[in-house]
């Protein structure tokens, strides 16, 4: 029934296809081009037909975003944002109140959220990696969208040997996309949607950090939806699947630049733009929860002594703010462009966006890249 992503299979991205982006992405234009942050998936498909709640069809799962690995128990300085609040991302209090993420952020299907909780606890707990200098507790990051249009989302089919596949299984390099992990069940802008990734190089001047973005997309009506400034969603208007405004978008923005609580908190707030070049309007029944964690500044929640912090002052981030509006829309429309097709509860389908059919609209408005003569 589960599906670790222990072999990266690569899909189409949205580059492939000629969409332009600006800005330059890292490396592998991902989220884990930040070194040290490690993203892991479990992905639970099975059965087909009517939806019988507790039997299926399941289609859901996990994602793990790790900001330095499972190697390390080291807390990192976090701020996170609430561009609309029907949604829940557990933890954020104290993240408010500390300054610091301590652990993973997790990411899953609505009803799935208390259970991800309780086992992140029991793995900290079972890595050693609970702080214990104020106790054995801790408050664990997860947040969620709902996939109840695809997914028998009230049987409840997360379970904690899940949780900790995508724990286990988290790494650094490519970060597969689409119908995966706990975006397996997803829906953006009336198209399959999912997981997706993207990452910012800043300049040399900046001393040639990265901005990395991560999104489980799940929002959004198909007229609002916008890929490079052109108009898709009214071009393509078969197959639309809503009459109403619904869904959300979890969005986990990673940086090694050395910014404090503050500055991460401004930086999250930034990606709503980066949702608002693809068409979001941020409805009445979205959660749109945003995060963000800064790498640096090693060891910063060491209780005793006076901890010595590096920054970079607020006048140099508007390059920062730049990179992560571009990474978000990009790591948007990367799911969307490596979702595929899928067929759900009670034969409930969902069409991924039709390649051809974009590139078709892209090059109808002059924004297709081209291919280059060789």
């Amino acid at each position: 029934m589960s599906n670790v992503e222990a072999e990266f299979i690569r899909k189409t991205r949205a580059r492939d296809l000629g969409i332009p982006f600006d800005g330059t992405p890292g490396p592998l234009n991902a989220i884990t081009d930040v070194k040290g942050v490690e993203v892991g998936h479990c992905t639970l498909i099975s059965g087909e037909g009517e939806l019988k709640v507790g039997f299926g069809p399941v289609r859901t799962g996990v994602t793990a975003v790790l900001p330095l690995g499972r190697g390390s128990s080291d807390p990192v300085f976090a701020g996170w944002f609430s561009l609309n609040g029907c949604g829940e991302m557990t933890g954020t209090i104290w993240v408010e109140e500390s300054g610091f993420l301590e652990g993973p952020v997790m990411i899953t299907n609505t009803h799935s959220v208390g259970l991800v909780r309780d086992t992140v606890i029991d793995w900290l707990r079972k890595n050693r990696f609970l702080p214990s200098h104020r106790g054995t507790f801790s408050l664990p990051v997860v947040a969620e969208t709902w996939d109840g249009y695809l997914n028998d989302a009230n049987g409840f089919h997360v379970k904690k040997e899940h949780v900790f596949e995508a724990l286990d299984s988290a790494r650094s390099g490519p970060v597969a996309e689409g119908n995966v992990g706990g975006g397996t069940g997803m829906v953006c802008h009336e198209f399959k949607g999912g997981i997706g990734t993207s990452s910012r190089r800043l300049s040399e001047k900046k001393g040639a950090y990265i901005i990395g973005v991560l999104v489980q997309a799940n929002y959004g009506r198909r007229n609002q939806l916008r890929i490079a400034g052109v108009p898709v969603g009214l071009e393509i208007t078969e197959n639309a699947i809503y009459r109403t405004e619904q869904g959300s978008i979890i969005i986990i923005i990673a940086t090694d630049v050395p910014l404090l609580p503050h500055q991460l908190k401004r930086l999250a707030r930034r990606a709503a733009l980066g949702l608002a070049r693809n068409g979001s309007i941020a409805g009445n029944t979205s959660g749109d929860i945003f995060i963000a964690f800064s790498t640096a500044n090693p060891e910063a929640a060491n209780p005793t002594g006076v901890a010595h912090l590096t920054m970079l002052p607020n006048d140099q981030m508007n390059s920062l703010f730049e990179a992560t509006i571009q990474a978000t829309e990009e790591a948007i429309i990367n799911a969307l462009v490596a979702a595929e097709t899928m067929t759900g509860i009670d034969n409930h389908r969902v069409t991924a966006i039709p390649h051809d059919r974009l590139r078709q609209i892209l090059r109808k408005y002059n924004r297709l890249l081209e291919p280059r003569n060789t």
